[in-house]
C-alpha cells in the first residue's frame, strides 16, 4: 500500500517544512509516502466560495485514480484517537487497499464533487489549525500510526 497527501497550496514556513521531513525520512522505513501540492488558484479575488471550491476540485479530481481510496481531512470527519488511527490504517492495508489519498482542501474546504468522490473523511479534531500545520500534523500521526503497529516504543498510553 501507498499513501499520498494530496493538498491544495504549498508549505512556505521553514520550521514547519524541517518537521514535515524528520517524520517523511522516519516514514521511509514503513511505507511509501509522499505529499503532492496542488498550486494555490491565481486571480481568486472575483471568484464567490462556491467557484473557489469548485475549480479546487478540478484540480483535485485530475490527481486522483478511480482505484484509489480518498479520504477527505474535513472538520465534520470522524475523530479517532492515534491507536484508532493505526487501526484504520491496518484494515486498509489488510482489505487490500492499494493507495490511500488523504486530502486537505482549500481555505472553504470542498466542493460537493469531491465530497462525492471520497471514501470516508477523518477530522484530526475540533480545533482549526493552518492548512500548512495540518501537513505536519498529519505526517507524524501517520509516523505514530506505524510505530504503534509495529509495537515501537514512540507512542506511550
Amino acid at each position: 500500500m501507498k499513501i499520498t497527501l494530496l493538498t491544495i497550496g504549498k508549505t512556505e514556513d521553514k520550521y514547519l517544512l524541517e518537521g514535515i521531513d524528520i517524520y517523511l525520512k522516519r516514514l521511509k522505513h514503513y511505507i511509501p509516502f509522499r505529499i503532492l501540492e496542488i498550486p494555490e488558484l491565481k486571480g481568486i479575488k472575483s471568484l464567490s466560495q462556491e467557484q473557489q471550491k469548485t475549480r479546487e476540485a478540478e484540480l483535485i479530481v485530475k490527481n486522483i485514480n478511480s482505484t484509489d481510496y480518498v479520504i477527505l481531512l474535513d472538520e465534520n470527519g470522524q475523530e479517532l484517537s492515534s491507536k484508532q488511527f493505526s487501526v484504520f490504517l491496518n484494515k486498509k492495508m489488510v482489505g487490500g487497499q492499494q493507495h490511500l489519498v488523504f486530502v486537505v482542501g482549500g481555505p472553504y474546504g470542498f466542493s460537493n464533487e469531491i465530497y462525492k468522490r471520497s471514501n470516508e473523511k477523518i477530522s484530526l479534531s475540533k480545533m482549526t489549525f493552518s492548512h500548512q500545520m495540518i501537513r505536519l500534523f498529519f505526517t507524524e500521526q501517520l509516523y505514530r500510526a506505524y510505530t504503534i503497529l509495529k509495537s515501537e516504543p514512540y507512542h506511550h498510553d
